[in-house]
């Protein structure tokens, strides 16, 4: 597919442009309104589909706690067996908690981990369905309320006998930034896995204490435009980090519900990679080796 079409779509999905200027855009590159009509099948995302990921086989249900700006929801799963499990929070895009991501908490909990996936939108009244009024309904957040309800989930796990309390994170798009944000904010987060987030701010890098593992695409000039000084503060911070750039695709190269951008082959080593790091054991900047109990 023509370039210029994803990224028309990634800049309308993130800017985000309305929808009327982004058609007529898109019809300037297609060369009329009834073939841009014709391929928005092809680029638009299909998140509220259900995945292929059954919960035949795990424990799942929908949790609250206290916001700072009311009630926040989320969607848990973990395997059957009930006993205490390593930790992780998994971070939407911009569009709320949705069937897609709910999937993708339930491939944690497959891979032995209890999967918490937060509800940024629950306090403006939960997600909608259309994805356009996602993203519109996403500038009403205020980001130091999400930050603080994000960093609030991890004090609800803390409270469950299913939690061992080794805690990880990883996020997708906004939630990627979130996943950067959370490792400067929460002290004892053990791993922060980043797909495609913006990076925090480098004065903040310092206070990190997790170990960090960033997805990128190659082809996303705009998230991509701050990658170096991250990476630069990191290393300067002796901060244990990895950085996985994936050649020759696009920002949401792992949602396999977004099919213009989905790229089978980056995503699934994207997601081998990011629970091998969430498995593994790595060292602290103060070389005192930290791992999953």
């Amino acid at each position: 597919m023509d370039q210029r079409i994803i990224s028309l779509y990634d800049e309308y999905t993130h800017a985000p442009l309305k929808r009327t200027e982004f058609l007529r855009r898109l019809a300037l590159i297609t060369g009329s309104m009834t073939a841009a009509l014709a391929i928005l099948p092809q680029i638009e995302v299909k998140s509220q589909l259900p995945g292929t990921v059954q919960a035949d086989d795990l424990h799942t249900e929908y949790v609250s706690w206290a916001g700072v700006n009311g009630d926040m929801k989320g969607y848990l799963a973990r395997p059957m067996e009930d006993k205490p499990y390593r930790t992780v929070v998994i971070i939407h895009e911009n569009r709320g908690l949705n069937a897609h991501i709910e999937e993708v908490a339930r491939r944690a909990a497959r891979a032995g981990f209890l999967a918490l996936a937060p509800n940024a939108l629950a306090p403006l009244g939960g997600t909608p369905s259309n994805d356009d009024d996602a993203r519109t309904k996403f500038q009403e957040l205020k980001p130091d309320e999400s930050l603080q309800n994000f960093i609030r989930a991890f004090d609800f796990l803390s409270t469950r006998k299913d939690s061992n309390g080794n805690f990880g994170c990883v996020g997708f798009c906004w939630g990627g930034a979130m996943a950067n944000n959370l490792a400067v904010n929460v002290p004892n987060l053990k791993a922060a896995v980043a797909f495609y987030g913006r990076q925090p701010d480098t004065n903040d890098v310092p206070k990190i204490k997790a170990a960090v593992q960033l997805h990128y695409a190659s082809l996303d000039t705009r998230v991509n435009e701050g990658i170096e000084k991250y990476i630069a503060a990191l290393k300067a911070n002796n901060i244990v980090h990895e950085l996985h750039m994936y050649e020759g695709v696009n920002h949401a190269f792992h949602n396999d519900t977004a099919p213009a951008r989905y790229d089978e082959k980056a995503a699934k080593l994207a997601w081998e990679r990011t629970i091998s790091f969430l498995k593994n054991t790595w060292y602290s900047k103060n070389s005192r080796e930290r791992k999953w109990i």
